[in-house]
């Protein structure tokens, strides 16, 4: 795991938009909904990286006393309850592009809890009405952070602050070359964006924001427990280019055997996480 590196955003590269999107927000929902029921159980990851950012939201110089908190893109609602729980006095709202997901936090948390079906680009919110915008793992979905980050802006009151994770470009790399050998010439794993794609973003919509990233790793039984993983998350493969048919299982099969192992037969994944903080201007 490479240290931590903390460092103000700036633009290292002209913005040049996306050539399309990463899949359709109907697939991307759809997906994610039919992982309702198995997404809590699987997001190991999710709670490593949102504890990143609640750690550093209560251990704040300056103690947050919020009133009004978003959750962006809350999936099953586990960080929302989780806010809840770290401020009891704040109305917390819970926004997802999931219906399914939103039904599935609503049936599993109390009442004093929001929830929303919405997407990210165009929320249905008033300005200025959250002291905190919380959003775990869910912009690397996006085409583009930049809008999703201008309605962030949009949302936070004078003062407020705006707490963001992703995933960047190497994210299963071990995966993508093991796919690479294995059946050349076609994607088998989700694109994520560079680092200095997602620094310009920042730079362009959050002045003064921070980005720290890191390399975390996760350890699997298999090739076939980390595609099982990916997939009671909703997180598989799903650019238009995918195969619309199962992977014969000889491909399957041949992945598995390019794929690094350890001495023990385990296999490791790697994320390249990065984490934005920004506080709006009092």
């Amino acid at each position: 795991m490479t240290a931590a590196a903390c460092l103000h955003a700036e633009a290292t590269e002209p913005y040049a938009p996306p050539e399309k999107e990463i899949a359709e927000k109907s697939l991307i929902s759809k997906q994610f909904g039919n992982a309702c029921a198995t997404y809590e159980n699987a997001s190991r990851l999710q709670r490593r990286m949102g504890e990143v950012m609640c750690h550093k939201l209560e251990s704040g110089e300056n103690s947050l006393r919020p009133l009004r908190v978003l959750d962006l893109g809350c999936g099953t609602g586990w960080f929302a309850r989780r806010l809840s729980q770290m401020w009891p006095s704040a109305r917390v709202t819970g926004v997802d592009l999931s219906p399914a997901m939103i039904r599935r936090a609503s049936e599993q948390s109390d009442a004093d809890i929001d929830w929303l079906v919405a997407d990210a680009e165009a929320l249905p919110l008033p300005d200025c009405s959250f002291d905190v915008v919380f959003s775990n793992l869910m912009i690397q979905w996006c085409a583009d952070p930049g809008p999703v980050f201008a309605q962030c802006r949009r949302l936070l009151r004078p003062g407020g602050r705006l707490m963001v994770s992703t995933l960047l470009d190497g994210t299963l790399r071990e995966l993508v070359g093991a796919w690479a050998s294995a059946d050349p010439g076609r994607p088998h794993v989700n694109r994520f964006e560079t680092e200095s794609f997602l620094q310009a973003r920042v730079a362009g919509e959050l002045p003064g924001a921070s980005v720290e990233t890191r390399t975390l790793q996760l350890p699997y039984a298999s090739p076939v427990a980390l595609a099982a993983e990916l997939k009671q998350l909703g997180a598989g493969f799903k650019s238009e280019g995918r195969r619309k048919t199962l992977t014969a299982p000889g491909r399957v099969r041949a992945m598995c055997r390019q794929y690094p192992r350890e001495a023990d037969g385990t296999v490791i994944a790697s994320y390249e996480a990065a984490w934005v903080d920004w506080g709006s201007a009092d």
